[in-house]
């Protein structure tokens, strides 16, 4: 006669007073797991030379660009360190790097979790980073120490997510022809994708599947100063922000700025700074957590001693609520026209991007919550405002997102930084989450 795992383990509990006893299959309790802290600094560190500025140190930041030799280095570099110790390792058809182990029950979905190692130029060594090393750690602390999952376990390192999202939109099905055209780094997202080990024309193959997957897990830096500034050391995300961003132009009339009277003028420039201030003053008017920014602006003919005639500039919003920022965005068109008729110009606006944001599942954040706090770590919950691969995979499972402090808030940056403390109570409360819904 044969007895199912589950059945052993209830009727041991039963013997025992009703305790749950899934550690059994692991040398020590799950409770008692931590993961290696000097083998997680060991893997940053490491990862961080590819890229590094010449003769520079950690701190000096890095440049690893997606499909760079610097990306397909530090690639190399990762997958060297999952095959150390055994993990089954693959990579798929849109080049994401994925390393499984089986579960103990059949017909069980995977537990999925990562995150990328691509950064923005001149960026920093924990964005990505720490929890495509923290999944390492994670694999490698539950091999050594000899535990069981019931679930199947996989981690990803995405593809491309600082420009765009390759690897885990090619995972969520989003990634369509037309995307695989556009160049970046001076190379196509296609021969990128090759570059890596990937075949754009089966790109089929490395969608996920909703039916084989319970979830998804990324842990991250913050990248902002909520957390630090709270002194609290986990991040429970609400959700990924939406994203609005429109492109303006305001036309005026180019004129000579030493013959035309200041109430003859039509300066674009003008309106665009009365525009920009609008929208500070739309996005702080009410409570809450949206944002919004003007980062480029053109100026034409952009000379010193000619009255601006036209004027194009960005304007992005981003919040939760898809609503609220429809809203806002709604409130500074109205405004802009006041704007163009007080100044003499005229403003058009576009929407040219809108993505859409991901909550995370409620039950996850309640999971994350419980895993940090047998851990004795505080937790906020809040929301993410710079976008993740978990957007993507969004569309194919639930997902959780644990944030670490970043120092002083600063990321995308080679100041960039989160203690070595905080990587490690990052990463276990990855590991803990884990075996939480594994359980579940």
């Amino acid at each position: 006669m044969t007895i199912s795992r589950r059945a052993f383990v209830s009727t041991l509990a039963a013997v025992f007073g009703g305790e749950a006893l899934p550690w059994i299959y692991a040398a020590e309790r799950p409770s008692a797991l931590r993961i290696n802290p000097d083998r997680l600094r060991e893997g940053l560190e490491g990862l961080s030379r590819y890229g590094r500025p010449e003769g520079g140190n950690f701190s000096d930041g890095v440049t690893r660009t997606g499909f760079s030799d610097a990306d397909v280095a530090g690639r190399n570099y990762v997958m060297q360190r999952m095959r150390a110790f055994g993990l089954e390792l693959r990579v798929d058809a849109a080049g994401n790097i994925l390393g499984s182990r089986p579960g103990s029950e059949a017909g069980l979905k995977t537990i999925l979790f990562g995150s990328h190692i691509d950064s923005v130029p001149s960026g920093g060594n924990f964005d990505g980073d720490l929890g495509s090393m923290s999944a390492i750690e994670v694999m490698q602390t539950l091999m050594e120490k000899g535990v069981v999952t019931r679930h199947p376990l996989q981690m990803a390192i995405w593809v491309d997510e600082e420009d765009t999202f390759a690897g885990s939109a090619a995972a969520a099905g989003l990634l369509q022809p037309a995307d695989l055209a556009l160049q970046h780094n001076n190379i196509s997202v296609a021969d990128g994708i090759r570059r890596l080990g990937g075949d754009p024309a089966k790109l089929a193959d490395a969608r996920l599947s909703p039916e084989n997957l319970q979830c998804y897990l990324e842990l991250h830096i913050e990248q902002g100063g909520n957390l630090y500034k709270a002194k609290v050391p986990i991040g429970v995300v609400q959700g990924i922000v939406c994203i609005d961003r429109y492109e303006v132009e305001i036309r005026g009339f180019a004129n000579h700025a030493g013959t035309t009277p200041m109430n003859e003028r039509h300066n674009a420039l003008l309106a665009a700074a009365r525009l920009i201030e609008t929208v500070q003053d739309v996005v702080t008017r009410e409570p809450g957590r949206q944002v919004g920014t003007v980062g480029r602006l053109q100026v034409f003919p952009n000379a010193p001693n000619v009255v601006p005639g036209r004027v194009e500039h960005s304007i992005e919003l981003r919040d939760l609520s898809a609503e609220k920022i429809a809203r806002l965005g709604d409130e500074i068109r109205t405004a802009a026209q006041e704007i163009a008729r007080q100044t003499g110009t005229e403003i058009s606006f576009q929407r040219v991007e809108h993505h859409a944001g991901a909550d995370a599942n409620p039950e996850i954040q309640t999971k994350i919550e419980a895993a940090a706090a047998a851990l004795g770590l505080k937790t906020l919950r809040l929301p993410s405002g710079a976008g993740h691969d978990a957007q993507m995979i969004a569309k194919v499972c639930p997902i959780g997102m644990i944030f670490v402090p970043s120092i002083e808030g600063i990321s995308h940056s080679p100041r960039e930084s989160t203690s070595w403390q905080d990587c490690a109570n990052g990463a276990n409360v990855l590991l803990h989450t884990i075996l939480l819904l594994d359980q579940a």
